[in-house]
């Protein structure tokens, strides 16, 4: 790392004007590719996927977009001939625009759909291409056209996947607020604008770099609309925090009175491991959903660390050479001016980090107590979880997909928004009878509004019909149905006859997207812990630490799930917010957020514990190491995790129902992980449990290869305080007795005026 930096360092214009390129021709082949992103979020090898495999296969076109058009009288009927006539004009013009394959009025031979009081009815409107695929501007003709029919009463609003992408937020108002926020809070914490601008413009850069990309991957593999901006999301918050850990770490040099260019090389030599670690760990989260098998998630997971590997990249080598080129400048006028007056001085820490660390010593139990408290009372919404498909009833109030839905459901009942499609293959007289007798038998089946008749195809071999709940899309007693009928109703229809039926529909497939998801999330989370849990063992040469680590990760995890429940499930604050209405978490959404969450936390355990790891190399006194180590990073961690939360609750604006969930999910994580686990909870366990925190046998110790995060003067010292602790009289430091008892003596730290500086007083011990 310290030959990178120094290479940096002294091709600094050199290393600006590579990132620069990567970017412009990112950007450029971006601009020229476009963007290939899929909404298709289906599961392989499942009953809604089998059903639809079998449409397309034996209704060749099925598979395109449907839209709804919905017109509302507030006086008087839907059949008045004046509605009815502007009405079927209006449906004309829609059948004539380009791209609508068909258009079916309430008005022709198609019953139900005119309300039974006569005030709603609705058309639909079918596209040639799915939902994903139909053009911006296509389906923004649809909307202006039926909307000009509007008005003398008459209300007329659309709905479908294809009018949804219309009302999805433009511009970049998300990511623009996290910025200033985050430049705000790093200009208060460095009182440098220059200093404060360094890790804003690396994160852009990487950022900026890792979004085009992203969209270049779209065309290479399947990944999710949604992966670019969680992507842009992830990037900015880690981006931005580990730049600041390196330029927190390049300041003190500075002030310690080390050229521009040593302080820049001792920084990336330094911190720049841990930022690296930290990444690594990061990665493996996300590529942990690999193993689930699944096509759009290996897209986001890919596309995502991609985002963070660049972010990493650019904190280690673009960051330190943009360090060499502004010099003196990354200290505030006030800082310059006092080392030119009083030359350089220890940085030692002082204020609150000082007292807060001074105070967890003394309180470990009744801390480490109330933390576990605050936390376990933050998971229980967690146990609560309904996994399901958040449909355009949850769209925020107000707006057209939103009315639709409402009108249909109020006019014609909730299930007609949500639909089953049940699917049959037939083979001979017997299974045709069978399925003759299927409609008669599911409209005696609780839970079921209305059967539409059957149809088949030309052939004759396959054949569809519709099943509409008497609940919501998104409903548990909708879910129940679709077991219902898949459990009881095929199998007695199916009886003496080899005929299949499956049940598809957005319920059906959503419901067998979770139980895969969740079927495979225990092995996905072992192999993530399992993995993080090497890696620090590696890393920190102890037991105690990984295991710590483990749980509090879950910790973090459960707790935001928790408030992510909380809102969008219960439906706390999620209108005033304009997040819609409440209803059940996205099935993905576990999966991505475990992984995510699981390598930011990692984050903040990294940083913390690494400096404890320093001091202890050094000193071998478990109690002094976490005070210094707690003293010196809460400070940096709690600006970091501020800048990071900002950024993510930034993204509530985006609009997005999905990218708000991982916002205000990933904001919680960290606001959680930061002030309550790393600097209350892991502190309090880590004094309580001694040096058994460092234990590691040594058998172990040499059967493991060696990653380096502490500086190599650590390791300098902790060889020779184990060589003095082999000798008769020494004690077992490794084995885990307290060094408190150790006839070692601690670093010497120098005070400055030690009898006006009791936080220094504090941390020296």
């Amino acid at each position: 790392m310290a030959a990178l930096a120094r290479w940096c360092v002294k091709h600094r214009l050199v290393v600006v004007l590579l990132w620069l390129l990567a970017l412009g021709g990112t950007v450029a082949g971006a601009a020229v590719a476009g963007s290939a992103y899929s909404s298709d979020y289906e599961a392989p090898d499942t009953e809604s996927g089998r059903a639809l495999a079998l449409l397309d296969r034996g209704f060749p076109g099925a598979g395109g977009d449907s839209g709804t058009i919905v017109w509302h009288t507030e006086h008087g009927s839907v059949r008045a001939p004046g509605v009815e006539q502007r009405m079927t004009t209006m449906l004309h013009q829609v059948e004539s625009l380009p791209g609508i394959a068909s258009v079916t009025s309430p008005y022709g031979s198609v019953p139900g759909r005119i309300s039974a009081d006569g005030r709603t009815a609705y058309a639909e409107v079918a596209f040639a291409a799915e939902g994903d695929s139909v053009p911006t501007e296509r389906a923004q003709a649809l909307l202006d056209t039926a909307r000009a029919a509007a008005g003398n009463g008459v209300q007329v609003e659309l709905g479908g996947q294809a009018v949804g992408l219309t009302e999805a937020p433009g511009g970049h108002t998300a990511e623009a607020v996290g910025v200033i926020v985050a430049a705000v809070v790093l200009f208060i914490a460095f009182g440098s604008l220059a200093a404060s601008l360094l890790p804003i413009g690396t994160a852009l850069v990487s950022v900026g770099t890792a979004y085009s990309g992203i969209t270049l991957l779209g065309h290479l593999m399947t990944v999710a609309d949604f992966a670019p901006m969680l992507g842009m999301l992830i990037g900015l918050g880690v981006g931005i925090d580990y730049a600041l850990f390196v330029v927190t770490r390049h300041r003190a040099g500075l002030k310690r009175g080390l050229p521009v260019g040593e302080a820049a090389r001792i920084a990336v030599a330094t911190t720049g491991r841990a930022v690296v670690f930290a990444g690594a760990t990061v990665c493996i989260a996300l590529l942990g959903m690999l193993i689930l098998g699944l096509g759009f998630l290996n897209g986001v997971a890919v596309a995502a660390s991609l985002t963070v590997v660049l972010t990493v990249a650019a904190s280690v080598t673009l960051l330190p050479a943009l360090l060499s080129l502004i010099g003196m400048r990354v200290l505030s006028r006030r800082e310059r001016r006092r080392l030119a007056e009083h030359g350089p001085q220890p940085e030692l820490p002082t204020g609150f980090a000082a007292r807060w660390s001074a105070f967890v010593e003394r309180r470990p139990k009744l801390l480490g107590a109330l933390a576990v408290v605050v936390m376990a009372v933050l998971a229980l919404p967690t146990f609560s979880l309904h996994l399901g498909t958040s449909d355009q009833g949850n769209n925020p109030a107000g707006t057209t997909t939103r009315t639709a839905y409402d009108l249909i459901a109020a006019g014609f009942g909730p299930g007609v928004n949500g639909p089953l499609t049940l699917v049959a293959g037939l083979d001979g007289a017997d299974d045709r009878l069978a399925l003759d007798a299927l409609p008669d038998r599911l409209a005696h089946t609780q839970g079921v509004a209305s059967v539409s008749p059957i149809t088949y195809n030309g052939a004759g071999d396959i054949a569809v019909l519709t099943v509409v709940p008497d609940s919501s899309p998104q409903s548990k007693a909708t879910s129940e149905l679709v077991d219902r009928i898949r459990g009881e109703v095929l199998p007695a229809a199916a009886h003496d006859s080899s005929l299949q039926v499956h049940v598809g529909g957005v319920t059906a497939s959503y419901d067998d997207f979770a139980e895969v998801l969740v079927g495979k999330l225990p092995l996905f989370v072992g192999v993530v812990v399992s993995l993080g849990c090497v890696l620090l063992l590696l890393a920190f040469r102890s037991i105690g630490i990984p295991l710590k680590a483990a749980v509090m990760n879950i910790a973090a995890v459960a707790g935001a799930f928790g408030i992510v429940v909380a809102v969008f499930q219960w439906g706390w604050g999620s209108e005033p917010l304009g997040l819609g209405s409440a209803g059940p978490i996205e099935p993905f959404l576990p999966v991505i957020m475990v992984s995510v969450l699981f390598g930011l936390s990692m984050d903040y355990q990294v940083f913390l514990v690494s400096r404890m790891y320093e001091e202890w190399l050094e000193t071998g006194d478990n109690r002094r190491a976490v005070r210094v180590g707690l003293a010196e990073t809460s400070r940096v961690i709690n600006s970091a995790a501020v800048i990071m939360i900002s950024v993510f609750l930034a993204f509530v604006l985006s609009g997005d129902r999905v990218i708000a969930m991982f916002g205000i999910g990933l904001a919680a994580a960290v606001a959680l992980d930061a002030f309550v686990l790393r600097t209350l909870l892991v502190p309090a366990l880590m004094h309580l449990l001694g040096g058994a925190n460092w234990w590691l046998p040594r058998r172990l110790d040499r059967m493991l290869p060696r990653i380096s995060i502490e500086p190599p003067e650590c390791r300098i010292a902790a060889e020779a305080r184990r060589g003095a602790a082999a000798g008769p009289a020494a004690p077992e430091i490794a084995g885990g007795a307290d060094s408190r008892h150790a006839k070692i003596p601690a670093r010497q730290v120098t005070l400055t005026q030690p009898e006006e500086n009791e936080d220094v007083r504090d941390i020296a011990g």
